[in-house]
């Protein structure tokens, strides 16, 4: 794919404790939450945005990182310094929680601002999320808002699983999980997304996730050869870079469940 210009995306600016980012908007009904993965809003986070946006919700993108619109992919060598140029930054700032264990990374705070401010501006019962990657379980931390009514984990890869402890966790503080295991239990489903062979997604990962939020949590796990061959790296990225969006395809059968789960929790009428 080449560089996507957004020209067919608003761009606005939202600040909140002040820390100011860009956002890009397409669409209209109720919100969803678009948090990218690495290196940023490529072009295939906006392809599926404009999935969402399809639908009849509003895909609303927080430029966290990177440069927007840029395709990382015309090269190996490409690809390689454009995640690096995200990664490093992002990996140092204070903002993104990467190593610990039972911290929610303090962006959220960020994020659960955009969302209600995104609920007033769209309307409908409610907002989704989707994190992706370095960003998965961002969706679950912010859960804890219940403005949020369709959490998205897609390959969440934080905390780094260099440890038992960190491949059986996932970045939210316990309180907030707390929160969001109360919720759950009230009827908030959280979807999860993963190829089998992912180790920046280990198995322990949602392993946790079953025992903490029970039947709650839905897992969706992919086999290597559900993943799109033509991508640059292993098979990682479910919704962007390793969909094969063909009917019959696994992968294009986990982000109409995606979007499913949008039309019934936000899609709805009185």
């Amino acid at each position: 794919m080449s560089d996507d210009d957004l020209a067919d995306f608003e761009q606005t600016e939202f600040t909140h404790d002040g820390k100011t980012r860009a956002v890009y908007r397409k669409g209209s009904g109720p919100a969803v939450i678009v948090i990218a993965e690495m290196p940023g809003i490529t072009p295939k986070v906006l392809a599926f945005a404009r999935q969402v946006a399809e639908i009849g919700c509003t895909a609303v993108l927080p430029h966290l990182f990177g440069t927007p619109g840029r395709d990382p992919n015309a090269s190996k060598l490409f690809a390689v310094k454009t995640l690096a140029s995200s990664m490093v930054p992002a990996c140092i700032s204070k903002e993104f929680v990467t190593l610990a264990t039972g911290r929610t990374s303090p962006v959220i705070g960020w994020l659960r601002a955009l969302a209600r401010a995104e609920h007033a501006r769209c309307g409908g019962p409610g907002v989704g999320a989707v994190g992706m990657c370095f960003t998965g379980g961002y969706a679950l931390a912010m859960a804890a808002d219940d403005v949020l009514l369709a959490p998205v984990l897609s390959q969440p890869s934080m905390p780094v699983g260099l440890t038992k402890a960190q491949r059986r966790s996932i970045d939210i503080s316990p309180a907030d999980l707390e929160i969001v295991k109360g919720r759950c239990a009230r009827g908030l489903t959280v979807l999860g997304l993963r190829f089998e062979s992912d180790k920046f997604v280990p198995a322990e990962r949602f392993d946790f996730l079953r025992e903490q939020l029970g039947e709650a949590f839905v897992a969706v796990e992919l086999t290597d050869a559900d993943a799109n061959p033509e991508a640059l790296m292993p098979p990682h990225s479910v919704l962007t870079e390793h969909l094969i969006d063909e009917p019959g395809q696994p992968t294009r059968a986990a982000l109409d469940q995606v979007l499913d789960l949008f039309r019934s929790r936000l899609l709805v009428t009185a």
